[in-house]
């Protein structure tokens, strides 16, 4: 067992037996020092957030929005490695998501609904709140070293979720979430970042930037809504909202890529409309532009619940 592994097993082990307000309050002073520290995350960080908020905000309320940003994020984290204690009750009364009724009737109508998310709030909990919801929930997850990623397995099935693997499973993962849509399961999926080649290039905060193609042709595939999700905290809890169904572009608009590009680009908007409300619960710590440089070290994003199909 590796270094980060045993990070992993501390924090489901231990943290989660300590009491909340002695956990919370050793996180934010993680979360504290990092910002000090001002390391490779949180220049990326904040040379993100500059992009979201625009030139005119003064260093100094930036700087408080960064280190605001970083609790957040440190709050994610304290909150995920304690989720697993939680009764189902817990689960439900701490995640709102307002629009809920719109995925209420799609499952119930069965033709399923696609989710992009932003790596913002908490993903963990709101796929979390929609497995203790009743829903079928299906979703990937980025195929990490094999004891970090068994580890993210395990914990995020017992919460419910079925999670695929981006590659490595015994079916493409994008085939096994056709499928699920079309049985009538949420696919939520994380979509404000792919700077690989594959990703489909966006307009967003004014700069170009690649994201997944995914959302965009599974709903195209399937005719399932494809909604765009804001994410954030508030002090008692996480919450989401969902903006959508989007209008999915038909055969009369063009090619599929062309098509693909176009719903994109929507989903690009729609996040972007959600972190300008709350960017402080952005936590995007990576390089995020295509005209950004690289930078190493840092804090790297924690697993996704969701990711890229």
């Amino acid at each position: 067992m590796n270094l980060t592994e045993l990070g992993y097993v501390a924090g489901w082990r231990v943290l989660r037996a300590l009491p909340r307000p002695l956990v919370a309050a050793a996180f934010q002073a993680g979360a504290d020092r990092a910002h000090r520290r001002a390391g490779g995350g949180t220049a990326r960080l904040r040379a993100n957030l500059r992009r979201v908020v625009g030139p005119e905000l003064p260093e100094t309320e930036l700087d408080d929005l960064v280190k605001r940003g970083l609790r957040s994020y440190a709050r994610y984290w304290m909150e995920a490695f304690r989720l697993p204690t939680l009764s189902r009750a817990q689960i439900l009364a701490g995640f709102r998501l307002d629009g809920a009724e719109m995925l209420a009737a799609d499952v119930a109508a069965g033709r399923g609904a696609v989710v992009a998310l932003p790596h913002a709030g908490n993903w963990d909990a709101a796929g979390a709140w929609v497995a203790a919801t009743g829903w079928p929930i299906t979703t990937v997850a980025e195929r990490l070293p094999e004891g970090v990623y068994e580890r993210f397995l395990a914990f995020r099935e017992g919460l419910g979720m079925e999670i695929l693997p981006t590659h490595g499973g015994p079916r493409p993962a994008f085939d096994v979430l056709l499928d699920r849509l079309r049985a009538g399961a949420v696919v939520p999926l994380l979509a404000d970042r792919d700077l690989s080649a594959r990703g489909v290039e966006v307009d967003f905060f004014g700069a170009r930037t690649r994201m997944p193609a995914g959302p965009a042709l599974l709903a195209l595939h399937t005719g399932a809504p494809l909604y765009v999700a804001s994410m954030w905290y508030e002090p008692d809890r996480a919450c989401a909202s969902l903006a959508g169904p989007l209008p999915g572009p038909g055969p009369e608009a063009g090619p599929l890529d062309q098509r693909v590009r176009s719903l994109t680009q929507l989903i690009a908007d729609g996040l972007a409309a959600g972190i300008a409300r709350h960017p402080e619960d952005w936590h995007m710590l990576q390089r995020m532009w295509l005209d950004q440089r690289r930078t190493g070290g840092g804090t790297a994003l924690p697993p996704p619940a969701a990711g890229q199909a």
